[in-house]
């Protein structure tokens, strides 16, 4: 069951799972899974005057599987996220200091996207590897970080940037880190950026992205940039999102690329419940400068001199061709041997049966490549096994 509420205009979610039914085993995976309460965290942001307000949904599940709700406002906002957290995370209490963070993977979403495009996975993550937490971000001009005012350059750098003043904000720190094309160069640069608060070891997946030149597709293929420009061109409220999917559709893109965009469109006024009007969530033209930045960041560099204790994994869709030369791989190759020489790493994976949109063309797939990364630790698996032989 889901609950819904709202602050302000912007809708949020507290979702209700299943109690974990023996309290010794949740009490104890409790003292090395981390320390927030609750089972998922929506942030949105809401203006107030001139302050940012920052408001979240804690939702804890206890033994007699009651829920409660706490609405809490922080002074910023720096963007919007939700935090998926598995069962057994939902037994650590806030009070605790002493309790170490529950490992934590951050996802990053591309162009034109949002964390809503993770949901769903990052859900079905959380059941398997229930001592694990997902934080889900909308990067700056997108979703809810859209209406969070940020400084210009709107870059690859500069997202990367907010992710990680987020991540320190919340006080946890990622193991790992999973970006889908320009999230995957927003991954890298995290990388690249930051010593604290990435943990070591980390390990790092860019999903059908090269970290250097954008290679545009061929004849018949939906170039991103070319979307963007004709976006910018639609009035700001439209009237129907079928009218948006015949546009872009007309224009010469494909019809699940116009279905997949007007999920950015956000209800506006209301009469006898039906929306009066529709309007966008993103802000396009600081979209249309970070996929300029996108196409222009080369960070092969990091790539081939990987620190110590960072493991880098690059996943090709397997229907992606147009996006990788030959140049990419040997380059990834060499990387590789060069890594396993220096104590880190870096691996190239294939998803089968898949596009660009990894997630959505074979979320199985890549589900079971993900998953090695989440894998208890041995030190887990021991007190897990000594808890239930008590």
């Amino acid at each position: 069951m889901a609950a819904i509420s709202s602050i302000g205009t912007a809708p949020y979610w507290c979702e209700r799972r299943s109690r974990v039914p023996d309290a010794k085993l949740a009490t104890g995976i409790s003292k090395i899974a981390g320390r927030y309460v609750g089972q998922r965290i929506e942030s949105v942001s809401k203006r107030k005057g001139s302050a940012v307000h920052h408001r979240f949904c804690i939702q804890m599940s206890l033994v007699d599987d009651r829920v409660f709700h706490q609405n809490a406002a922080e002074k910023s906002a720096v963007l919007a996220y939700d935090l998926v957290q598995g069962s057994l995370v939902s037994w650590n209490s806030v009070a605790d200091k002493s309790v170490p963070d529950p490992p934590t993977a951050v996802f990053i979403h591309g162009i034109l996207g949002g964390r809503k495009n993770w949901g769903s996975f990052a859900r079905r993550l959380s059941q398997e590897f229930p001592m694990w937490q997902f934080l889900l971000v909308d990067l700056r001009c997108h979703g809810d970080s859209a209406s969070l005012k940020k400084l210009d350059p709107h870059s690859v750098a500069s997202a990367a940037r907010d992710v990680l003043q987020l991540v320190r904000q919340l006080r946890i720190t990622p193991r790992v880190l999973v970006g889908h094309s320009f999230g995957g160069k927003v991954a890298l640069s995290m990388v690249e950026q930051a010593a604290k608060p990435l943990a070591r070891p980390v390990r790092v997946w860019v999903l059908d992205a090269t970290p250097g030149k954008v290679r545009p597709g061929g004849d018949g293929e939906d170039h991103p940039g070319e979307l963007i420009a004709f976006l910018q061109r639609l009035p700001r409220k439209v009237s129907s999102k079928q009218e948006v999917v015949s546009a872009i559709v007309q224009e010469g893109f494909s019809k699940d690329v116009a279905q997949w965009v007007v999920t950015n469109l956000r209800p506006i006024g209301n009469s006898n419940s039906i929306p009066l009007a529709f309007s966008w969530v993103f802000d396009l033209n600081g979209i249309a400068d970070m996929y300029k930045s996108y196409e222009t960041t080369n960070i092969w560099g990091i790539v081939e001199n990987v620190p110590r204790g960072v493991h880098m994994n690059f996943l090709k869709a397997e229907r992606s061709l147009h996006r990788w030369a030959l140049e990419d791989l040997q380059r990834i190759h060499a990387a590789e041997e060069l890594a396993s020489e220096e104590g880190a790493g870096v691996q190239m994976h294939v998803l089968e049966d898949a596009g660009h949109w990894v997630h959505a063309d074979n979320p199985d797939g890549l589900f079971k490549i993900l998953s090695k990364s989440f894998k208890c630790t041995v030190a887990a698996k021991k007190v897990l096994n000594g808890l239930r032989s008590q």
